[in-house]
């Protein structure tokens, strides 16, 4: 017998909502939108007429009928609302970053378990076409001995936006908005590393939080390094890998956040491919060669969300997991602060 679809509510109706969340909620069959609360419910009535609407988080946690409830409010707040929707019966996905402080996290993950509700930070980046790539190649062994893993995220803002990611005090700034998607997929494939060193600065007139960061992240036999800032004009540089087997270089930035933005849904398999001009290309001894990108498919984070919830099975990305996130953040921070290399064995 068929599972009914699960009722979701989405608490925000900005770029994140709008870009990363809905059109999954409104394509896939597994899901039905019932709720948003924003403040911008003039906008909220034309677009989505037929749905309940509140103009505040707690209403929406206490009063409506969703048994999902995604949170993509600003950073500070995701603790205090994941709380409420916990406490209030609700399944939860939170948009990345997790917390803002690792202790939170730790409480929202005992308060999950104690309701033996699903908790899971929406992690999309996992599902990048260039970063499934990397992956695959890891897995076959293309690099031979890996040594060197670099991933960007580089953006080309050298003005201040009046936008909470670039104002907040609290969890604002590129290490937790950017750092963190770098920061998950280093984990998903290599594990925590043996210790980090962090360079986390503040660059631009106007700024109060940090919007340049260079980790090195320190494994036995290779180095991981992380770079985000805002003053990059030309493509981004996002992957550069190197081992006794050869090297890839990718540029560019997956096209599923382009693609939902230009309002292309993802009905099919087809609708997140790269172009071939958008290859990355791999160089051994005596060959550069193209590499096809796999098909990014941020979809699938909901379908395992949706057989987490009706089915019980593990959910795509685990609080427990994301904490570890948080906890390189602040070490990151640390150590810059410092300015010295942290022990992951003597700080986890």
């Amino acid at each position: 017998m068929a599972c009914s679809a699960i009722k979701t509510a989405v608490i925000g109706y900005g770029f994140s909502a709008q870009t990363f969340h809905i059109p999954f909620i409104t394509s896939l069959k597994e899901f039905e939108l019932t709720a948003i609360s924003t403040s911008k419910q003039k906008q909220l009535q034309e677009d989505w007429p037929l749905i309940q609407h509140f103009d505040s988080a707690e209403a929406l946690i206490t009063s409506s009928d969703a048994e999902l409830v995604i949170i993509t409010a600003p950073n500070d707040v995701h603790f205090q609302l994941a709380k409420a929707a916990l406490e209030n019966g609700k399944h939860v996905i939170i948009e990345k970053p997790f917390v803002t402080k690792v202790e939170d996290g730790e409480v929202l993950i005992a308060l999950a378990k104690e309701k033996g509700l699903m908790l899971s930070i929406y992690h999309n980046r996992r599902w990048d076409g260039d970063f499934l790539t990397v992956k695959k190649m890891i897995d076959e062994k293309r690099f031979g001995e890996l040594r060197h893993f670099e991933s960007h995220f580089d953006r080309f803002r050298p003005v201040v936006r009046e936008r909470w990611k670039e104002q907040a005090a609290d969890g604002g700034g590129i290490l937790f908005d950017l750092g963190s998607h770098l920061l998950d997929q280093s984990i998903t494939l290599f594990g925590l590393p043996d210790a980090i060193t962090a360079d986390c600065r503040v660059t631009r007139k106007g700024s109060n939080n940090v919007d340049y960061f260079h980790l090195l992240l320190h494994y036995s036999s290779h180095l991981v390094v992380l770079h985000g800032d805002m003053i990059s004009a030309g493509e981004n540089k996002r992957f550069t890998i190197k081992g006794t087997g050869g090297c890839y270089e990718k540029l560019g930035i997956d096209p599923q956040e382009q693609y939902l933005v230009s309002g292309i849904k993802p009905v099919n398999e087809d609708w997140s491919a790269e172009l071939p001009s958008q290859y990355g290309h791999f160089y051994d001894e005596k060959n550069c060669s193209p590499v096809s990108t796999v098909k990014g498919c941020y979809q699938e984070y909901y379908h395992q969300v949706a057989k987490a919830i009706r089915q019980g099975a593990t959910c795509p990305v685990k609080a427990e997991d994301a904490l570890l996130n948080i906890k390189l953040i602040e070490l990151a921070l640390e150590s810059s602060r410092l300015g010295k290399k942290i022990q992951l064995r003597d700080a986890v």
